[in-house]
């Protein structure tokens, strides 16, 4: 449960801070829509839509939406820094709404390391050379937040890792990160219910 780091003379969060920042990496612009990348983002503004909001633009350099989820007070985001630059916007989300513990914010991201649909649950670790992942652990001083993986596959022989995100899936793949994007809002409520360590055993486990 490492805390967040603040910068010199920066203050703490005023008021009821959130039980959850949940943050769904991926590139603003049409052009990214879709993508393998956006994955995150998808799975955000799908969880806010399933709870009757939707992302609006806010002061901290991203999409965002206030929901009540297994009671309690949940904030979605998309940053719009894009993918590397992400925790400038993570940074000033967690001052605002109060998240000074890694227990307290969820990132979600594409893993080329899962095959395409299955979700993993874990909470510190390496960055599997993940830009979005880097800034975040730049920014807010560690890397004990809790993060969802989605896996996308890897790419063929021929084409390179940054050009198969970019890309949109075909129809197989399409179908499995659909379902993947479900599974994600379930794993979300299991966080917030049973916390990471029982989440884990449930999502990891799943074929």
């Amino acid at each position: 449960m490492a805390l967040l780091s603040r910068r010199p003379g920066e203050s703490r969060r005023r008021g009821t801070p959130a039980d959850l920042l949940v943050i769904g990496l991926g590139n603003p612009g049409t052009e990214f829509d879709g993508t393998r990348h956006n994955i995150g983002a998808d799975a955000v503004a799908l969880l806010a839509h399933r709870n009757g909001e939707q992302l609006k633009k806010g002061k901290e350099r991203a999409l965002i939406a206030e929901i009540r989820l297994a009671g309690k007070r949940v904030v979605v985001a998309f940053p719009q820094t894009f993918m590397n630059n992400s925790g400038e916007s993570v940074r000033l989300l967690a001052r605002r709404y109060g998240i000074e513990s890694g227990d307290q914010l969820l990132v979600i991201h594409d893993e080329l390391d899962l095959d395409a649909g299955r979700i993993k649950l874990k909470q510190g670790g390496g960055m599997a050379g993940h830009n979005g992942l880097k800034s975040i652990t730049q920014h807010v001083g560690t890397t004990d937040f809790i993060r969802l993986r989605i896996g996308v596959g890897k790419p063929p022989p021929s084409q390179a890792g940054r050009d198969y995100v970019l890309r949109r899936p075909g129809k197989a793949d399409g179908t499995l990160l659909e379902g993947a994007l479900d599974a994600s809002l379930e794993a979300v409520e299991l966080v917030l219910n049973d916390g990471i360590d029982i989440a884990m055993n449930h999502v990891n486990r799943r074929a």
